[in-house]
């Protein structure tokens, strides 16, 4: 007599829970779907698609939308893409969202990744920080326009692979570095001159062809950089050179963050960009004057778009 053969079910795929549809949540979540991933989409108002448009082509991914924390249950991994300042206000998706063997990817920009998210979980909840080299932009809810690069850079070790097998099936690409340190101030970098300026002056990344301009730019980085070192970041002129090179050739159409929020009249960022320069020049005794103008500056404006 022969017996039938039990075949094992198909292995289900990881559950994912994208907190924010906003430029980088929308197009993660997109990727991830698209990769094999169970994904949900946690906002505060309904999304009717998810649409990525990148290279001249259009797609749409069929992602769960959730609008409320009673709605979700908790989830293999987490990726926290709100802004930094509205960290607090996710708490009610977070203590829904993590359970035991729940990972948070704290995709922000800044430093502090993990201090920044650590209330806001359960106890013992893994938090795996992220830097994302991403370009992209929000049209229209639940439409992102990608513009260039596709990368998050996390700490290297056990979970930083796990994440990377998750997401092996597209990307983004998901690279370890030994050094976070030194990887969280090179991305801090980047945010430094464009974020604020672009955000100013309410004008795209276009305005880096101007050799005034780029040369103001490499001032504010060259004083962020002395505060990287004092942070223990490996950070000198040669990452300043770098983050140049990236403004001169990023396309002029492009933007940034904190221009897109300017823009749309929301709150922006610039305490974790500007002002995280600002106060750790503060706690090593090292004058931040350029920094610490353009700070003034935002804080004006921030306090007129919240009315």
């Amino acid at each position: 007599m022969t017996h039938p053969i039990v075949q094992d079910p198909p292995p289900q795929p990881a559950r994912m829970a994208v907190i924010g549809a906003g430029a980088i949540g929308g197009y993660l979540a997109a990727l991830a779907h698209w990769s094999g991933l169970d994904v949900t989409v946690c906002v505060r108002s309904p999304l009717d698609t998810l649409t990525v448009e990148s290279g001249g082509e259009e797609r749409t991914a069929a992602v769960r939308i959730a609008t409320a924390p009673a709605e979700v249950a908790p989830v293999d991994w987490v990726l926290l893409t709100t802004k930094a300042q509205d960290t607090a206000s996710a708490e009610g998706w977070l203590r829904r969202l993590c359970g035991p063997g729940s990972t948070v990817v704290v995709v922000q920009n800044g430093v502090g990744h993990r201090e920044r998210v650590a209330p806001y979980v359960p106890e013992g909840t893994e938090i795996l920080p992220a830097l994302a080299y991403i370009a992209a932009e929000r049209l229209a809810p639940g439409r992102i326009r990608h513009h260039i690069a596709s990368e998050l850079q996390v700490p290297a070790g056990p979970l930083a692979d796990r994440f990377a097998d998750a997401l092996a099936g597209g990307e983004p690409t998901v690279r370890p570095v030994a050094d976070f340190t030194t990887a969280a101030w090179r991305k801090l970098l980047t945010n430094l001159g464009a974020n604020p300026l672009t955000a100013l002056l309410q004008q795209r990344m276009g305005i880096f062809a101007d050799p005034g301009m780029a040369a103001l730019a490499g001032d504010l980085l060259r004083e962020a950089a002395v505060v990287a070192r004092a942070e223990g970041a490996d950070i000198g002129e040669r990452d300043v050179a770098d983050t140049l090179e990236i403004y001169r050739v990023v396309p002029p159409d492009g933007g940034s963050s904190m221009l897109y929020d300017r823009l749309a009249g929301r709150p922006m960022e610039h305490e974790y960009l500007t002002g995280a320069v600002v106060r750790a020049g503060e706690r090593h005794g090292i004058a931040t004057p350029l920094n610490g103008m353009l700070l003034t500056l935002l804080r004006a404006v921030d306090r007129e778009l919240r009315g």
